[in-house]
Formats: structure tokens, C-alpha cells, sequence
């Protein structure tokens, strides 16, 4: 027997009746109702329902649809009929029509499924990724894998309309110091010398500029060798944009006009232009994050000088040492937190690295509870005006220096705004965080470091600060920002040698450095390189805050776990001795303790 599809299982309607379907699919329900068989069938698009009638179908075919269970592939022939009056489903895209079958091929049987397929709901998340190509089978799945889909084609189309080129750059690469660590892959060919995976594109793309493209993008793989969490994986997708002659300005506003596009076209949102822009500054100080979530209040408000005379020490001494008081009002919160709920922001706020959390009520005749009492009424009376404060709010205060207040008290605005319910999931926060610094003070490595990358551009007025003042550089660097969370960064690109040279030296490298690891980048800007700049989209965390979901691993066909392994294909996974043996490698005693050689190395020994 052989005959065609002739439809999808999700694409059949009222106008369809009448028409003779054949559709091809995966069993998706069963049910035997007095004598007449019904199935759900489902492909991508969809489901559908199926009537084995033994008045209609063959004795032969009904006997193996009741032999039919979940999973089972088969091929299914009939007429499309309206189903009967309150029968509907109005839940379904088909559910006004069903199929009567005539015809019933089994392509495949199936065993029972770890996990049921209509819902993840309870399903642990490793037993998922273990039977990915199952869990791709939910339509839920496949509508993101769809969404993605359809992202990337609308991103193609825009800037194709916009004289963009897709230019791939390689994936065996040079390991270059750009933040984290690199994915080696050894030379067989050129023992004991490594390439590295991309972290980027981005010298390439630099390079594409240099090269006299203009407007160059890619729907680019990276990896980085990096602790995971939610919204990391060790590969990953970036959409990666570069342009010549322009200004920041000029990026900014044809990435504006692809996000008002995407919107428009996905989500059907409106965005009203140009975003609205923050500085580095001003987000750190208001909301305690340079990825701020604006769709809710809760702003952090800066009461230094308000508190430095006061009797009060721990808030008087840090002011006068340098350090900052910072506080949120959490309106209505003192009438309705328990003492056990405050306690609880307290020891949030010492696992963020807060030395104590600081708070009072306010009340009509001030104050009351946590540090009332160590103020007098007037400047009791202060605290609450600079904190905009009425009876009932509960306000929380940090003392300490100004990272520490920002981190701290951010992370406290994002839990209480979840706590509360104050942030409207329905709406969008798009905006841009501009005027970054170049540079940032890491503690554990003992210098400074680019914020960004070390290819950002300083504001020209501030080159002669490179080596004098570091952390007086601003940089030409702007992040697109949505619902909290960074979806895009990029910036003007350093163009001339000398500035770059001396990026470098601020970054502690010397000369010698600089030319091992950035050689054939450093000699490409004595040809002739124009200004030019870009920004880096990631891909994956446009289309989890598209789709609404809280994982990178949702949005990925095939993702890794938190731990970087792949539990469906059991990657990473030990190389035999005479894979290693070509490629001049030789495992540390201690790496051999913790790998169980597969049996196939033991014939290579």
C-alpha cells in the first residue's frame, strides 16, 4: 500500500469537509468509545481527530486500530466530516472536523514513552533532555522551535532589505584573551599547538570591516568554557552585526527599527521609538543593575547625606569612610509582611553579600521596630521625606560601599517585585544602558579589565586617561536591555593602532603580549582601518524572553545541562588511546582515576 499526505494534521478546518485527507503522524490519544475508536493524531502543526467506524472502515483495518497506543507512527486516509452539534472543541484549531478513516498504515510501533507527552509539568527536567528527540515531539516545542525559526528568517530579510551581508568566520580559531575561558581542539597535524572555539566573532568581524564590507551579519555559533546557570550554555547563538563609517548612534538606531520590526511581526506589539536610554550611572544608582527591570517601581533612593549626622553610627560612619546608605521604600509592605518576611530579606540580603539588612515601619507617629529608635523624631522625620515614604511602607537600607548597596539592594527589588507582584509579565521593558565605563577592578586578579571587551572604544576625550585614570574611562558601549535581562551588546570599535596598543597596556599586557596573542590584528590597522562598530544579540535569550520562558534549555533543540553534559548522546566522553595518541596527548595520572577507559582503548594498548 502507498499513497501521499495530502495534509497536515493541524491545518484541516470547516471549509475542509468533504474533502478526502490523507495525513501522516504520531498517536497521540486513544479512546474506545462503545465500539468506535477514536484517535488524536499530532504532527507539528497540530491535532486532529480520527474515527475508526467499523461500519466505514475495513474489519481488517479496525482490527489493527485497536491495536493502536501513544506513539505509534501511522498513515491514516478518510473523509473530512463536521462533527456533530456540541461536539465541538473549541480548544483545538480543528476541532469543529474529525476524520473518518477508510484507511490505516502502522509506519512504526512505539514503545510506552518515560514521560507523558502532553504536558512536562512534574516531568524532572534530566529524564527531558535524556529523551530530547521525545521531549521535541511536544507541541510546545515545536511552536518555540517554529518561533525561532521565524525570528531568524524575519532578522534575515531585514537586513538583507539593508544591504547587510552573511558572511560566516571560522570556527578553529586562535585562542585570544577575551573574558572566558576557550574550547581547545588539538592539532593533529601540528602536534602540541591548539585551536580554539569562538567566543565570538568578533576580531573577524573587525576584520570583515577592515576589509572594506561595510554592513556584515551572522547567525553565529559561539562557546565559552564557563560556569552555567539558566541563561548560559557552553554553545550558544548570537546574532552578530558590524558596520562601517558610523557612530553610535547610527547603530543604535537601525537596531531600534529591527526591534520594532520583531514586535510587530512576533508578538504584535507596537514599540514606540527611539527606547529610552539610561546611563551606566543612572541604572546602577536607581535600580541596583546595569540590565535594569523597568516594569516595575521599587527604586533605589540614596540617602547619604540625609544620614550623615545623624547618632546613628553604622549609617554616619560609612558615609564618612566613603561608603554609601542606600534604601528602598516597599510601599504597603509594613502593614502586610510578617516579622518572619523581613527577617527573611535580612539573610537574602547576607546572601548577597550585604554585612545586615537595615529597616523600620512608618508609622503616623513615625516609626516603629528595626533602627526607629536609634533617631530622633526630626531626623526620623527626614529619613521618611527623602524616602517619599507614608504610613504603612516598610523601608530597607544598606550600608556599605556603593557596589555593594547596588548589588545588594537590586537583587532585593527583583525578589520583592516577584514577591509582590508588581511586575506586569504582559508588558515589555525595552531600553539601553549607555555611557558605560571601560574598565572594571577585578579583585581576584589584582587589575583591571574590560567591561566589555578590550575593542571598545573610549570616548575620544578621555584616551589620554588609558593608563593615567582607567577608572575614569568612558566608553563608546551601549546593551540593549529587555525585561531585566541583556539581550544585546556592542560598541564603537577602537580603529587606530595606537589606541589599541594602548588598551592593551591598561589591560597589563605588555608589547611583546599584545603581538603573540593579537599579532595579525594589530597589523591589519596598518592598512588603512575605517571607524566602525556593532553589537552582538544573544540569540537564544531574545527567543526565551519571546517565548516567556525562564530557560535557555527550552529554546535550544539540544542543550546542555547545567554541568555542561549532553544526557541524551553522553557527551563529553573519554577518547580512546589511539585517538589521543595522534592527536600527542597523554592524560594526568589524576584524570585517568576519574575516567573509565572504554573497552575499545584496550585493543589500541
Amino acid at each position: 500500500m502507498s499513497f501521499e499526505r495530502t495534509h497536515y494534521c493541524g491545518t484541516l478546518r470547516a471549509e475542509d469537509i468533504g474533502k478526502e485527507a490523507t495525513v501522516c503522524g504520531w498517536v497521540h490519544r486513544r479512546r474506545d468509545h462503545g465500539g468506535v475508536i477514536f484517535i488524536d493524531l499530532r504532527d507539528r502543526t497540530g491535532l486532529v481527530q480520527i474515527v475508526f467506524n467499523p461500519e466505514v472502515v475495513l474489519p481488517d483495518q479496525f482490527t489493527q486500530a485497536e491495536k493502536l497506543r501513544n506513539e505509534f507512527v501511522i498513515r491514516v486516509r478518510g473523509m473530512v466530516r463536521g462533527r456533530l452539534l456540541g461536539m465541538e472543541n473549541p480548544n483545538l484549531s480543528t476541532g469543529a472536523i474529525e476524520i473518518y478513516a477508510t484507511t490505516l498504515e502502522v509506519l512504526n510501533e512505539a514503545k510506552t514513552p518515560p514521560f507523558a507527552l502532553d504536558a512536562h509539568t512534574g516531568v524532572d527536567e534530566a529524564l527531558r533532555l535524556k529523551y530530547r528527540y521525545l521531549d521535541l515531539r511536544r507541541l510546545e516545542m515545536q511552536e518555540t522551535l517554529a518561533l525561532r525559526h521565524r525570528v531568524a528568517k524575519l532578522v534575515r530579510d531585514f537586513l538583507d532589505a539593508r544591504g547587510f551581508w552573511e558572511i560566516e568566520t571560522p570556527m578553529l580559531t586562535k585562542s585570544t584573551p577575551e573574558g572566558a575561558r576557550d574550547f581547545l581542539v588539538p592539532s593533529r597535524v601540528q602536534p602540541g599547538e591548539f585551536y580554539a572555539l569562538p567566543q565570538s566573532p568578533q576580531l573577524f568581524k573587525q576584520l570583515l570591516m577592515m576589509a572594506g564590507i561595510d554592513r556584515y551579519f551572522q547567525i553565529a555559533r559561539c562557546f565559552r568554557d564557563e560556569d552555567l546557570r539558566a541563561d548560559r550554555q557552553p554553545e550558544f547563538t548570537q546574532l552578530d552585526i558590524e558596520m562601517a563609517f558610523v557612530d553610535r548612534d547610527d547603530i543604535m538606531n537601525i537596531i531600534e527599527e529591527l526591534v520594532a520590526f520583531l514586535f510587530q511581526e512576533v508578538v504584535g506589539e507596537e514599540v514606540k521609538l527611539p527606547l529610552r536610554r539610561l546611563s551606566y550611572t543612572e541604572a546602577m544608582e536607581r535600580f541596583g543593575s546595569d540590565k535594569p527591570d523597568t516594569r516595575f517601581g521599587l527604586e533605589i533612593q540614596d540617602v547619604s547625606e540625609v544620614v550623615q549626622d545623624t547618632n546613628f553610627r553604622v549609617f554616619s560612619d560609612t558615609v564618612r569612610s566613603g561608603g554609601h546608605v542606600r534604601g528602598i521604600n516597599v510601599e504597603g509592605a509594613g502593614d502586610k509582611f510578617a516579622r518572619r518576611e523581613i527577617d527573611e530579606l535580612g539573610e537574602r540580603a547576607s546572601a548577597y553579600g550585604s554585612k545586615g539588612l537595615l529597616w523600620l515601619i512608618v508609622t503616623e507617629e513615625g516609626g516603629r521596630g528595626g533602627i526607629t529608635k536609634f533617631f530622633t523624631a526630626e531626623e526620623l522625620s527626614r529619613l521618611v521625606l527623602a524616602m517619599q515614604a507614608k504610613p504603612g511602607d516598610l523601608l530597607i537600607f544598606v550600608a556599605d560601599k556603593a557596589k555593594v548597596c547596588a548589588d545588594v539592594l537590586g537583587r532585593l527589588r527583583l525578589f520583592l517585585g516577584e514577591k509582590m507582584g508588581l511586575i506586569d509579565h504582559d508588558t515589555w521593558g525595552l531600553l539601553w544602558v549607555v555611557d558605560w565605563p571601560l574598565f572594571e577592578y577585578s579583585e581576584t586578579e589584582g587589575r583591571w579589565e574590560a567591561a566589555h571587551h578590550p575593542f571598545t572604544a573610549p570616548l575620544p576625550e578621555d584616551v589620554e586617561l588609558l593608563t593615567k585614570a582607567p577608572e575614569k574611562v568612558r566608553a563608546q558601549a551601549y546593551d540593549l536591555v529587555l525585561n531585566g535581562t541583556e539581550v544585546g551588546g556592542g560598541s564603537i570599535r577602537i580603529h587606530r593602532r595606537e589606541v589599541q596598543e594602548r588598551m592593551f597596556a591598561a589591560l597589563g599586557l605588555t608589547s611583546e603580549e599584545a603581538q603573540s596573542k593579537f599579532g595579525f590584528f594589530l597589523d591589519a590597522f596598518d592598512y588603512g582601518t575605517p571607524p566602525h562598530g556593532g553589537i552582538a544579540w544573544g540569540f537564544d535569550r531574545l527567543i526565551m524572553l519571546l517565548a516567556k520562558k525562564n530557560s535557555l534549555r527550552d529554546v535550544i533543540a539540544f542543550p546542555k545541562t547545567a554541568s555542561a553534559q549532553d544526557l541524551m548522546t553522553g557527551a563529553p566522553s573519554v577518547a580512546i588511546d589511539g585517538q589521543l595518541r595522534e592527536l600527542h596527548i597523554r592524560l594526568t595520572p589524576e584524570a585517568e582515576k576519574k575516567v573509565k577507559v572504554p573497552s575499545t582503548a584496550k585493543k589500541d594498548q
